[in-house]
């Protein structure tokens, strides 16, 4: 059995960018002038390298929370065919 490592790791300059132009990102965040840096000012984000206990996904797992606490649920992004899609957003629920 391989070891998985359950630590986060923290989400690199190049990721950020990418999380930042997806546009339920942009949506979740109300983002319209806002710059990369102000976004990232207010969002707690981490990556895992996550691995499914049961078959399902395995990749990357982003989660990111705004610096407030709602009743929304952080926002999870993971990897389809190497892109980068939402697998998990609150305004799901609205």
């Amino acid at each position: 059995m391989s070891k998985t490592i359950h630590q986060p790791f923290a989400i690199s300059a190049a990721e950020w960018q990418e999380i930042f132009r997806l546009p339920a990102v942009q949506e979740s965040w109300g983002l319209t002038d806002e710059t990369l840096e102000e976004f990232t000012s207010c969002v707690y984000g981490v990556k895992f390298n996550y691995q499914s206990g049961s078959p399902g996904y395995v990749g990357d797992l982003y989660i990111l929370q705004g610096d407030a606490i709602t009743d929304n649920s952080p926002i999870v992004l993971g990897r389809k065919e190497e892109r980068l899609v939402v697998l998990s957003n609150p305004s799901d629920n609205l």
